[in-house]
C-alpha cells in the first residue's frame, strides 16, 4: 500500500513560482513513475507531468512545457513539481499519482495510487 500526500500549494500572482511536493509511503515508492494531474472547477482533471523511476525520462503536457518542472528524490520518497511563470489558467488542485506502468500509462491516468490533491490558486 502506497499513500501520497502533496503539499506546497497556496495562492500566488500571475508571473509567480511554487513548489509542490508529495510524499509517498510505502516501499514500492522506488519502482513507481509518478505523474502529475490537476483539475480546475468545472472542468476534468488533466495531466500535467510524469517522471518515470530512475528520473531519467519525463513527459510534459504541452500546455506547461518549459515552465513546469518535476523531479524526484527516491531517497526521500518525495516527488517535486516546480512551478514557474504562473498564469490564472493554473489554477487547479493537483493531484500525484504513482503506478508501475510506463510514462504512457501515467498520462493516461492508469495509476494505481492518487493523493488527496493540493489547491494552486493563480491571481491576474
Amino acid at each position: 500500500q502506497v499513500q501520497l500526500v502533496e503539499s506546497g500549494g497556496g495562492l500566488v500572482q500571475a508571473g509567480g513560482s511554487l513548489r509542490l511536493s508529495c510524499a509517498a509511503s510505502g516501499r514500492t515508492f522506488n519502482t513507481y513513475a509518478m505523474g502529475w494531474f490537476r483539475q480546475a472547477p468545472g472542468k476534468e482533471r488533466e495531466f500535467v507531468a510524469a517522471i518515470n523511476w530512475s528520473s531519467s525520462s519525463t513527459r510534459y503536457a504541452d500546455s506547461v512545457k518549459g515552465r513546469f518542472t518535476t523531479s524526484r528524490d527516491n531517497a526521500k520518497s518525495t516527488v517535486f513539481l516546480q512551478m514557474n511563470s504562473l498564469t490564472p489558467e493554473d489554477t487547479a488542485v493537483y493531484y500525484c499519482a504513482g503506478g508501475p506502468g510506463g510514462l504512457g500509462s501515467i498520462r493516461l491516468g492508469t495509476v494505481d495510487y492518487w493523493g488527496q490533491g493540493t489547491q494552486v490558486t493563480v491571481s491576474s
